[in-house]
């Protein structure tokens, strides 16, 4: 399975360097699926460094619905707008 990953959003929180999300534009070779996936590490140093980690796929209009407007969300959104870009259109804003 090859998979084509562009990453979206990155943020780091806290005082630990491994305690972050990420979301990417993935789009899967084999199966023809396009969707973000989001993971995560996170790290409770007042915990004594418990860690929860993981991924999910987010199905791109669910994506687009979460959260406000993110960097994430506007990454994805010139993505978008490059894709469905024609020559010679008039420029919309």
């Amino acid at each position: 399975m090859a998979l084509l990953r562009r990453e979206l959003h990155r943020i780091a929180k806290g005082p630990v360097a491994n305690d972050e999300d990420t979301w990417s534009l993935v789009f899967d070779t084999d199966t023809k699926r396009l969707y973000v996936e989001h993971e995560w590490q996170h790290v409770d140093v007042r915990r004594g460094g418990a860690s929860d980690n993981g991924t999910e796929q987010i199905e791109i209009a669910e994506y687009m619905l979460q959260g406000g407007q993110t960097a994430g969300h506007r990454e994805l959104w010139r993505l978008i707008r490059i894709l469905f870009d024609e020559p010679n259109a008039p420029q919309h804003e």
